[in-house]
């Protein structure tokens, strides 16, 4: 029974690595051109597995910052994840749970968490973690296995069209607004307008992983108020 459970959640994690495989062939390619061994690549996808916070880590590291520098650098810019895990904590604690926390934590990147806010609900107590643990393995292969590609296949890709290039870094942010439309946006439309505008006031004068953690802030505050309203 948990093994069907297992495999809807692979099934429903193929949006989610339809947008993983190409970024992260991207990342690959980025990485083998900035001096680094196939095997630290592939191993900073196994071991880390953040997403675009592997580019700025590549980055940093090449650029020779020291390790002090790297590691705060990254974990400021994946400071929203904190938000992530008390938002879905209310739907686990109801469930059956076998496996740590901490497995559970670990594939919890962004698309998997919008994911999982859409559709985690809808699954049976029983069914959550097994629906859960096979979503974000689906995610998380690949990711690894477009890194491996990204390796393998660098030179090649190296050369290819610049529309080639263009259309791998649309697939990500295409994701996301499929994802954001799974979510029914007509429930949380004030906070996802707070949040949108205080993004696009901010992103021309501070980093993008500062004005990601201000805009979320927004939006949780805007949410928590539409909230309260709509209990009045």
């Amino acid at each position: 029974m948990q093994g069907r459970y297992f495999a809807r959640g692979l099934v429903d994690s193929m949006a989610i690595g339809a947008g993983y495989v190409p970024v992260a062939i991207s990342f690959g390619v980025a990485a083998i051109a900035a001096g680094l061994s196939p095997m630290v690549v592939i191993l900073t996808s196994v071991l880390v597995f953040a997403g675009a916070s592997q580019f700025i880590l590549i980055a940093l590291l090449v650029s020779g910052a020291a390790w002090w520098v790297a590691v705060p650098a990254v974990l400021l810019m994946n400071a929203r994840h904190l938000f992530y895990g008390p938002a879905l904590y209310g739907q686990l604690t109801a469930v059956p749970r076998r496996l740590p926390l901490a497995v559970w934590s670990f594939g919890l990147t962004d698309e998997v968490f919008a994911s999982a806010v859409a559709k985690l609900g809808q699954q049976s107590p029983a069914a959550r973690e097994a629906w859960y643990v096979g979503l974000q393995l689906g995610a998380y292969l690949a990711w690894v296995g477009g890194t491996v590609l990204g390796v393998v296949f660098n030179h090649v890709l190296q050369n290819a069209p610049i529309f080639v290039t263009e259309a791998l870094n649309f697939v990500l942010p295409a994701l996301f607004l499929a994802l954001l439309l799974d979510m029914q946006p007509k429930k949380h439309w004030l906070s996802l307008c707070g949040a949108t505008v205080i993004a696009v006031l901010l992103v021309s004068i501070l980093p993008v992983h500062y004005v990601l953690v201000i805009a979320m802030l927004a939006g949780a505050v805007l949410a928590s108020v539409g909230g309260r309203n709509d209990s009045a």
